[in-house]
């Protein structure tokens, strides 16, 4: 029988279950992906489980995100993960050497593997045709520990590309279109495959971008075929001998289809504050900019780089706007400045920054009040920036660099006027230098884990109980993201391996009497609308809550990862059965869960909620597993009972 190319891989990995969307599934995985703000965490829960070693293919740390040393915390926790991963067998790639995602493209990522990374961004690995899964922290742990990664079955949706793009116009308008399609919603429980005749036509680092944004389409993943643009690639990075040719078969047929064609496209921008707000650039043109950012996790290769660069020769970024270059990796930036680009970039106006995600989780470069700010970044979510009320765009480099010399959004078609396309190719052969990585050591047991006075142990927590009296803390709208729930930025990131002083900040930016109302509750309960805790995959959202008390959270409907994270910290993700009965509860509410271990322990898919004089019927649709899990007040005290057994 013909098969598409997300399930030959999913077949190929498949430990448990059956490929049937909806059904729990059991995957190996090859390769594990961790950056700073999840790592902390996460290497103190594999820490946990107490092994010698990881025992995954290949388990690699990231140093991207909390990269301002502001203090002491960035840095110690830089020193803890990078004793721990010299102690257990895992890939270090320091300060500076780049986002997790680019690097791991350029030095790693092998076409047919499976990747789950501890970053919902980690589907960029679909540039090389990586079936790449963003996940929580303690589920990338369990991964390094060598179990396998369990998710309900996704649906593949085949997406035909035809034609080519036209001047001006990048893959970062291909996802873009992709949004306004299907919306921030429309990829949930889905693998976005892509193929057809237009695929060719782009590169590897296009489709790096194209994966990368899947996650703002909900999606499980996205995967490209593995072809000539992919060897070429690999070739390119010296690692040519790990191609392998991999596409869907003759026939293949997927769950759902769309088609695009890429030579209709014009350039496209996501308008604040959702990347799905999405209108053709011409719709808002003349709307006054102050700042633009090129680069961090998405839009940070050569490619995307020098096409910048190429524009802004002989001309002058416009007087109140203020350019940054965020690089993707020294390797990118290194290659940029062989080709005479970094001198083009300061000449023009532009500030060069070191390589790594800074703007895009509110790292620093955050806007001023009422200041517009146009991105490449993949997310625009109100606050995510760092400054409240922000007006955040995200558009391709080429809309970016014409906004930087106008001074206000413009279509960059016009820059054809003034010069020709530059139509940037990624080198036949990149400048390669790995001495920022730090590669496993085979003798380890000299090695000691650093300390510092950030590093918290693991809260411990109780079993679910048989009857909850609880009080709902907080009530919210629809499309609730993580950044809502558990803020990043230089304030609240450098806290992600202190549990008792991050969970201070839970609901910061929504409702600054948040923890304080949770903690005197005792028991709490939060209600959300629908697809609440879409975007970033911290884990954080979920054991932060847990640790001021949060017991349930009943929403319309969950994103894919926050869910899975809830069930890990002992949360139960209970489902309205009727959407109207959202309106039935308020904050201040008392609610009450009558036979709670019974009902999940027996399978029950309906749990019974008390508020005030109604009963309101939810639903628990979880695995047999997960209910073990919840039963035993979070997936690390399962596997610790598991292991004492």
């Amino acid at each position: 029988m013909a098969q598409n190319l997300a399930t030959k891989i999913l077949e190929h990995h498949l430990v448990e279950g059956e490929l049937v969307p909806g059904r729990e599934i059991a995957i190996r995985i090859d390769h594990t992906l961790l950056q700073d703000a999840t790592g902390t965490m996460a290497m103190l829960e594999f820490i946990a489980m107490g092994l010698p070693r990881v025992k995954v293919g290949l388990a690699a740390q990231y140093i991207d995100h909390n990269l301002l040393q502001t203090d002491y915390k960035n840095a110690d926790d830089h020193a803890f993960l990078t004793s721990a991963a010299m102690k257990y067998g895992v890939h270090l790639s320091k300060p500076g050497n780049g986002v997790s995602h680019q690097v791991h493209l350029e030095r790693f990522g092998v076409p047919g593997i499976t990747l789950l990374g501890a970053d919902s961004h980690s589907p960029t690995a679909a540039g090389i045709s990586v079936l790449a899964i963003g996940a929580g922290g303690l589920d990338v742990a369990l991964a390094m520990a060598g179990h396998p990664f369990y998710l309900p079955c996704p649906k593949v949706m085949g997406v035909k590309l035809v034609g080519r793009l036209p001047d001006w116009v990048s893959g970062k308008d291909v996802i873009l279109e992709m949004l306004r399609r299907h919306t921030v919603k429309g990829g949930v429980g889905k693998v976005i495959e892509y193929y057809g005749p237009g695929v060719a036509t782009l590169s590897a680092t296009d489709r790096a971008t194209i994966g990368n944004m899947g996650a703002e389409l909900g999606a499980t993943s996205s995967i490209f075929p593995s072809d000539e643009r992919t060897r070429e690639f690999l070739v390119s990075q010296g690692r040519g001998d790990c191609w392998q040719p991999l596409a869907a078969d003759e026939g293949a047929t997927y769950d759902e289809y769309d088609e695009i064609d890429l030579s209709a496209l014009e350039p496209l921008i996501a308008c604040p504050s959702s990347p799905d707000n999405v209108v053709t650039v011409r719709e808002v043109e003349g709307v006054k900019v102050d700042q633009v950012l090129v680069g961090s996790s998405v839009n940070s290769s050569f490619r995307d780089l020098m096409t910048v660069c190429r524009i802004l020769e002989g001309q002058r970024i416009a007087p109140q706007v203020s350019f940054h270059i965020n690089p993707g990796s020294r390797q990118v930036l290194e290659n940029v400045a062989d080709q005479g680009g970094v001198v083009t970039l300061l000449m023009a106006g532009a500030s060069i920054h070191q390589s790594g995600c800074l703007g895009c989780i509110g790292m620093g470069q955050a806007p001023g009040t009422d200041q517009v700010s146009l991105r490449t970044f993949p997310r625009n979510f109100p606050g995510r920036s760092g400054t409240k009320g922000d007006k955040v765009y995200l558009c391709s480099p080429e809309t970016a660099a014409a906004a930087g010399i106008y001074g206000v959004i413009t279509d960059p078609r016009k820059l054809g006027t003034i010069k020709a396309y530059p139509a940037v190719q990624n080198p036949s052969t990149y400048l390669l230098d790995d001495s920022g990585i730090i590669f496993p050591l085979e003798e380890t047991a000299s090695v000691e884990i650093k300390t510092g006075p950030n590093i918290v142990p693991f809260p411990e927590f109780e079993a679910l109980p048989d009857t909850l009296q609880a009080e709902v803390v907080i009530k919210l709208e629809d499309n609730v993201s993580t950044d809502h729930i558990m803020p990043a930025g230089n304030k609240v990131l450098p806290l992600r391996s202190n549990i008792p002083a991050i969970a201070e900040h839970v609901f910061e930016q929504v409702d600054p009497e948040f923890p304080a109302r949770a903690k005197a509750a005792g028991n709490g309960v939060v209600v959300g609308g629908e697809n609440y805790g879409q975007g970033s995959s911290r884990e954080h959202a979920a054991l932060a809550p847990r640790y001021l008390g949060i017991r349930a959270k009943l929403a319309k409907s969950f994103a894919r990862i926050h869910k899975a994270n809830l069930v890990n910290f002992g949360i139960l993700p209970l489902t309205f059965k009727n959407p109207a009965d959202y309106d039935l509860f308020n904050q201040g509410d008392r609610v009450s869960f009558s036979d709670l271990r019974r009902l999940v322990e027996s399978g029950a898919e309906e749990v019974p909620v008390q508020v005030g004089d109604k009963q309101v019927m939810m639903q628990l649709n979880i695995s047999e597993r997960q209910r073990r899990e919840l039963l035993a007040g979070g997936t690390l005290n399962y596997v610790r009972q598991s292991n004492h057994k």
